[in-house]
């Protein structure tokens, strides 16, 4: 939200009050500086924010050279390379890495503010607990005792399940490996972090269409696209720096950027072609669009011919989809679809990218397979230019799913069956009976608690206040660690707040306090434990289009914060498992986990997407010589990585001294395997129905086999007397783990992987992608209205799910859209991002340069609406849900909003329901800005295969506070 400030600033008593909602005043950059108590003079304000002014002289200077050391923002998903100047130790200055293939020496404002979060005044300082209502200043040693005496009592006495470890994006890849190893000598599959409520529609959509679920080509490769379409994704302010890569392929293609999205975004102010459709209705959206492309012949029959199943399935739904059907579901008019139908026809190959917009929802999935089809259609997928580019949230969001911080699966996607657990048990040396000893011995059904999917993060209230009858596990959830997370981040906070208090103990492991420390009522048994940020540590990070990069470290751990990984390896001794998780990791000064062991021990494990190539001597190379590689293809000419992909984008196949390049865009069948090069995944089986399911007379250059294949095993390349390129090592390990029935996923060998790629196959074979998902609840993609809609008339026609149990829990979906809450609450609410902050805000809104920039919670409302509330803009006023969860904020009297739509975005918190909760802060940890959750009143709804939240389609009304 913009708008001008006063030219004056309010002097404000207390704790550094920076800001408040209950007025319209604006603040001035020297008002606010003022208040944050930065609005000092000279050589004061300089040494308050961390820098020194001597006098030079030629001697100091010579022996002062200021270091530079190479990192990785920690907002985004785009990667941006930031060079901290270092003087004696001391994080003095920042550079945005102009070397770098992904940022070209640009940063947004969140990137180049990065600095002061690492120096922020605001963060944690040593841990604490809460005592009579208090905050008490604590040891490590009493922190990590009590935490860990309170619960082995309730592992004694309710089992593993009842402590829920959640996880972190802001992780780096060898933090979120440890800490899903830590869950599973824990005991429990209840773990879970932030791509649960912000992806996991894409991960399951995508990985059942073709067999991987991440973004297919990456940022620079849109400089390749003829055309781009955008649906529920605002990149100019989530993403800024794609935004860049975005424009030069409309600059220098003359692609048309088509957006799609019910609001007016500043993405969209750049667009060709701006489609406005009502919230919730993407699937009859892009069906639409495909009614238009087989009415006219204009699909890629033969690409569909040779790579695709299902497709008529597809064209049987979408003939139901005429242009008034679709006018009277989204409020789009055919006539401007039949034009994107064309332009993207006309413009080949095209790239289609999405964001939250699209995945948030009770149908997520069905969304983000839709998007996938559109592509098949056209054949856009598997060559530079198109893809599905899906632009990830957090810095490691990517990592940390590929890594397995998730409620459904180990590290590699490898899910919870017993082979899962025998190989990961191999790759730790562990006794599988150990690790099944570790984790109660309930079964549901005829499956063992071990093999049961955990509740996600998205559900943990509910595993707290739920009936322990009605749950799939011994009984509540009785501890809630939330290490890295914004709880504000999450709908049904009013709930939430309840869960808290019920817990026995809350604990929060953050460089900040975040949310979870106010928004309860609770006098005790809540702990904060300061982590340090990702510049205060070193190891990998996992950009949205699977690049690995390198942070180092910039500067000692602050305060009394420790990296993540030495907490978990306090608890880890404490719980009594310390020898045994760290058996092949060494451990260094302090009792930190060696990272480059934790990143060794993770090759040799994540055979499925290729995890396995990429070395930390291989990435340190990539990050020392950036300036090699290319800055569109991302390879690099000459040097010492010489036909590398920046970063080894996954899958590196096999062992690092295969020196496979990584794979820049997945299943691009120009290129041989050995340089890139890939197929549709054979992941579902050969054949359905009698059809087949692998490729019709297609294969990479070089493969010598030029047809559709299986999935790699001993006994295959038995069959084709390959196995006599395998070395006697190789084979031996083979043996060891299944002899013949050993195949590419569990060789820790890498010999099934080296002897396929040597002979010009992809290891995981070479078939269709399948457009129909038949273990889905809607194997063809369906429109459905979302549980709270307000077109009763189409409720009949494209009804919700029935209720049912899923994840451990009890999921409604019927039972909610079967009553009429539109009368009472008439208006769309959604929600979104702004530039100036990032996940739940805790960071941004305590960093005062990003602070200054956005000061007020608000809601954007519909000009028409307004008037018809008598709202005027900048007035305060209340936004009600249909749960009777309720935010105060600012109006916002906007165009960019339709009639009959509200936005809001999810960055703030620290305000409940009208109640500033600042003195609930340690002293001196609270955000700069403050504000109203979203979340507070958004409401109820899940994906019916993910348990994603609904954050994107619910009802509200608004009146003047």
């Amino acid at each position: 939200m913009l708008r001008k400030k006063t030219n004056g600033y309010t002097r404000r008593s207390g704790r550094a009050k920076i800001t408040t909602n209950t007025s319209g005043t604006g603040v001035d950059r020297r008002g606010f500086l003022r208040g944050s108590g930065l609005a000092i003079g000279g050589l004061t304000a300089i040494a308050a924010t961390g820098g020194t002014v001597t006098q030079a002289t030629a001697q100091s200077a010579a022996a002062g050279a200021v270091q530079t050391i190479k990192s990785v923002c920690t907002h985004c998903s785009v990667g941006c390379t930031v060079v901290a100047e270092v003087d004696n130790g001391v994080w003095t200055g920042q550079e945005p890495g102009w070397d770098s293939p992904f940022n070209l020496g640009a940063h947004c404002a969140k990137g180049a503010a990065v600095r002061e979060h690492a120096h922020g005044e605001r963060r944690l300082k040593y841990p604490m607990k809460k005592e009579g209502g208090e905050w008490v200043r604590i040891s490590w040693e009493q922190a990590i005792d009590e935490i860990g005496d309170g619960m082995l009592k309730i592992r004694e006495e309710s089992g593993p399940d009842s402590v829920y470890w959640l996880g972190s994006a802001k992780h780096n890849n060898e933090q979120a490996y440890l800490f899903r190893k830590f869950a599973a000598y824990w005991g429990t599959n209840n773990v879970d972090h932030q791509a649960r409520i912000c992806h996991s529609t894409t991960v399951a959509g995508v990985a059942n269409t073709w067999g991987y679920g991440a973004m297919t080509n990456s940022y620079n490769d849109i400089h390749n696209s003829k055309a781009i379409f955008l649906i529920g994704g605002n990149p100019a302010e989530a993403h800024p720096v794609s935004l860049l890569h975005m424009l030069k392929a409309k600059e220098q293609n003359n692609a048309p950027l088509i957006v799609c999205d019910p609001r007016f975004t500043r993405t969209a102010a750049h667009a060709d072609e701006y489609v406005r459709f009502r919230p919730g209705t993407d699937v009859a959206l892009v069906w639409g669009i495909l009614w238009h492309i087989f009415e006219n012949g204009w699909e890629d029959q033969e690409f569909i011919r040779t790579r695709v199943w299902g497709m008529d399935q597809i064209k049987d739904e979408v003939a139901r989809w005429t242009p008034d059907e679709v006018e009277r579901v989204t409020g789009t008019p055919g006539s401007q679809l039949e034009r994107v139908a064309r332009t993207l026809a006309n413009n080949r190959p095209g790239t289609v990218i999405w964001c939250m917009g699209g995945t948030q929802h009770t149908n997520g999935n069905n969304n983000t397979r839709a998007y996938c089809v559109l592509q098949l259609a056209l054949g856009n997928m598997g060559t530079a230019g198109g893809g599905t580019n899906i632009f990830r949230g957090h810095d490691n969001v990517q990592g940390a799913t590929d890594l397995g911080v998730l409620a459904d699966t180990l590290p590699g996607y490898y899910g919870l069956s017993e082979g899962s657990w025998a190989h990961w048990a191999r790759v730790w040396e562990e006794d599988l009976d150990y690790l099944k000893g570790r984790f109660s011995d309930a079964t549901y059904g005829d499956t063992p608690i071990m093999n049961l999917k955990g509740i996600p993060v998205s559900r943990w209230i509910d595993g707290v206040l739920e009936d322990p009858e009605n749950l799939e596990q011994p009984d509540n959830t009785r501890a809630m660690v939330l290490w890295g997370h914004a709880p504000n981040s999450q709908t049904r906070m009013k709930e939430m707040k309840t869960a808290m208090e019920k817990l026995d103990m809350l604990v929060v492991v953050d460089p900040f306090p975040t949310v979870s420390a106010v928004l309860h009522d609770r006098t005790d048994g809540v702990y904060l434990l300061p982590a340090t940020t990702q510049f205060e540590t070193r190891g990998s990070v996992t950009a949205s289009n699977r690049s690995l990069q390198w942070r180092d470290k910039i500067m000692e751990p602050l305060f009394e914060s420790l990296p993540d990984h030495t907490i978990m390896a306090r608890f880890a001794e404490k719980f009594g498992f310390h020898d045994q998780i760290f058996r092949n990791i060494a451990i260094d000064e302090g009792g930190e986990p060696n990272i480059e062991d934790i990143t060794r021990e993770f090759n040799r494990g994540m055979w499925t997407i290729g995890y396995t190539g990429q070395s930390p001597e291989r990435l340190k190379t990539h990050m020392a010589y950036q300036h090699t590689f290319d800055k569109t293809s991302l390879r690099a000419i000459g040097g010492p990585a010489d036909g590398d992909y920046y970063g080894l984008p996954w899958p590196s196949w096999g062992t690092p001294e295969m020196n496979h390049p990584g794979t820049a865009n997945l299943y691009d069948m120009s290129l041989p395997v050995a340089e890139g090069g890939l197929t549709f995944r054979a992941r579902f089986g050969v054949e359905r129905d009698g059809d087949n399911l692998l490729a019709e007379g297609v294969s990479n250059p070089g493969a010598e086999i030029q047809d559709g294949y299986p999935e790699f095993t001993m006994q295959m390349l038995m069959d084709l007397g390959w196995d006599g390129d395998l070395t006697a090592e190789e084979r031996a390990a083979i043996d060891a783990v299944a002899g013949p029935n050993t195949n590419w996923k569990t060789d820790l060998s890498g010999g099934i992987q080296r002897v396929a790629i040597k002979h010009g196959c992809a290891p995981f074979g070479n078939a269709k992608a399948r457009a129909v998902v038949w273990t889905f609840p809607d194997p063809v993609p369906v429109h459905r209205e979302p549980l709270y809609s307000n077109r009763r008339d189409l409720v009949a026609d494209y009804p919700t799910y029935e209720d049912k149990t899923f994840w451990r829990v009890p999921t409604m979906y019927a039972s909610i859209q079967k009553n009429d809450f539109s009368q009472e609450y008439p208006i769309i609410l959604t929600s979104g991002r702004l530039v100036e902050y990032e996940g739940g805000g805790d960071e941004t809104r305590s960093n005062p340069w990003l602070a200054e920039l956005q000061q007020d919670m608000f809601v954007e409302i519909n000009t028409r609406d307004a008037n018809n509330l008598n709202v005027r803009d900048g007035a305060q006023v209340w936004v009600e849900g249909p749960e009777g969860g309720k935010v105060k904020v600012m109006a916002m009297v906007t165009e960019r909003v339709g009639e009959g739509v509200a936005f809001m975005p999810f960055h703030f918190g620290g305000q409940f329901e009208g109640v500033d909760q600042r003195d609930k802060y340690p002293e001196g940890a609270d955000p700069y800005v403050l504000g109203e959750s979203t979340n507070t009143a958004q409401t109820y709804g899940y994906d019916s295969v993910t348990q994603m939240q609904e954050t994107k389609a619910t009802l509200c009304k608004i009146w003047a506070a």
